[in-house]
């Protein structure tokens, strides 16, 4: 077996027990109602006991990412360490400010009352996470859950292996099942899962697998959270900064080379400028990982394809596009065996063409000229809403217009992918790229039910008790007025 084999040799997905499931889905009954009662620091401390265990199997996560991606440590530390880390800093600073009540002054009809928010945990919660960042995106819902104080069940990606392993020893070592379980398996585990009648369902991927299981949900009026895709936009105008724009872009797009929710999909670059930027991006990616095809494919900066399927895919979308009459600008470089896609740029490319129409989730970067920004937004606005959207101008009416007429979930102007790792802004789609918002307080949120309570005070409603009287009907007509 040669090195690149050793390198992608893969475990054997352990199947979960379908009776196990049920039965630690059943234990979290009582964990759940005994939690709501739990106090910050109680929450603070499963929330330490997670992070103290993520540290102590550094080793192993950065060896699971390199046997699974072949992910430089790098970006083993940066995008899956370094995110829950900071998510479990945010819910350390701010747990208990979170969790106090939040008072609401009355309003004309509620005078003689007193209200308040309570945020109480929704209870049982199911976290369902994607391959291309198994860690971050298993372990930072999770401590969302843990803040709201809720019990989670996690069912990781079949696909990463390595690093689902590590996880399951992680959780087994620091939790009972009865507060947090994660069952490893293919499609019937995540079956069986859904099939139970879970308070929150928390779910990272694929908008088409997102209605699969808002389906699931709807059955036991379950609420979600879905976090999904789209085909994120990049525009770059004639006064923008080519050379930062390069540069910020090739980091985005290229970590975890390409398999990024938000990576930038496509970019549309005004043609007075579009010779220039593919310059820049040329330049950009042959600093960053090699001047030549074959340093690229030798750099240890570079990670590779999940799998042979995905890998199949990408090259189907790249010859697919060429085949229409796409021109490859750089890059064009596929071995299926080693699960590479080389970083590709290619430009005129025809609408018919596949890499057009779906989620490209790999290396392959579109390049697409305009002179009118208005047909830009137009064709923004007749695709679904993206995950995200990255304007590059020094133009402020420009960018003003671009925000103001599109809708995506999140936007950086002048940057890429930083807005996920701002914890305190909410992050998620928009209809087709998601529901609901995760970090921070707003994953705090989305685990937790916003309870209204209202505590009278001078009870002033038994003016409006029957029998009703003649008082009754005058201070009626005078109250849509006064209120």
């Amino acid at each position: 077996m040669n090195k690149a084999a050793r390198d992608f040799e893969t475990l054997p997905v352990a199947s979960a027990d379908h009776d196990e499931i049920r039965r630690v889905f059943a234990a979290q009954r009582e964990t759940m109602l005994a939690w709501r009662e739990s106090t910050a620091n109680e929450r603070l401390a499963r929330i330490q006991r997670l992070v103290d265990a993520v540290r102590a199997h550094t080793d192993e996560i950065l060896e699971a990412g390199h046997k699974d991606f072949r992910k430089p440590p790098e970006e083993v530390h940066l995008t899956e360490l370094l995110t829950v880390y900071m998510e479990a800093k945010d819910a350390k600073r701010h747990l208990k400010r979170w969790m106090k009540p939040q008072k609401v002054a009355p309003t004309r009809m509620m005078v003689g009352t007193k209200s308040y928010v309570q945020y109480e945990p929704k209870g049982r919660a199911l976290i369902i996470s994607p391959w291309n960042y198994p860690l971050n995106l298993s372990f930072g819902p999770l401590i969302s859950a843990l803040a709201a104080g809720c019990p989670a069940i996690i069912k990781p990606s079949e696909m990463t292996p390595h690093m689902s392993a590590v996880m399951a020893r992680i959780v087994r070592e620091t939790f009972d099942p009865s507060e947090v379980a994660l069952f490893e398996g293919e499609v019937d585990v995540s079956q069986t899962l859904l099939d139970l009648p879970f308070d929150h369902i928390f779910f990272t991927g694929s908008p088409a697998v997102g209605k699969v299981v808002m389906g699931a949900a709807a059955k036991h009026l379950t609420s979600v959270t879905l976090e999904l895709g789209g085909k994120s936009p990049t525009i770059i105008d004639a006064s923008a900064d080519l050379e930062l724009a390069a540069r910020t872009i090739a980091w985005g797009k290229y970590t975890n080379n390409g398999q990024t929710c938000i990576a930038p999909d496509h970019i549309y670059v005004h043609n007075s400028v579009r010779e220039r930027f593919v310059q820049a991006m040329v330049d950009t990616l042959k600093q960053a990982y090699g001047d030549s095809a074959e340093a690229l494919k030798a750099s240890p900066f570079l990670a590779r394809i999940v799998n042979a399927n995905h890998t199949a895919r990408i090259s189907g979308l790249l010859d697919d596009a060429k085949t229409r009459g796409a021109r490859v600008l750089y890059g064009d470089d596929v071995d299926n065996d080693e699960r590479y896609v080389s970083p590709t740029l290619l430009t005129d490319l025809p609408d018919d063409a596949r890499i057009m129409e779906e989620e490209i989730f790999g290396p392959l970067l579109p390049i697409i000229g305009f002179d009118d920004i208005d047909q830009v937004i137009g064709r923004i606005n007749d695709a679904p809403k993206p995950l995200a959207l990255y304007i590059w101008s020094k133009d402020e009416a420009s960018i003003s217009r671009i925000m103001k007429r599109t809708s995506s979930g999140g936007a950086c102007i002048n940057h890429n992918v930083v807005h996920f790792l701002h914890g305190r802004l909410p992050f998620g789609g928009v209809n087709n790229s998601g529901i609901g918002n995760a970090h921070g307080h707003y994953g705090f949120k989305a685990f937790s039910h916003e309870r209204a309570v209202v505590r009278a005070r001078i009870m002033l409603a038994r003016m409006f008790f029957p029998p009703y009287t003649r008082l009754t009907n005058a201070i009626i007509k005078i109250l849509p007025r006064t209120i």
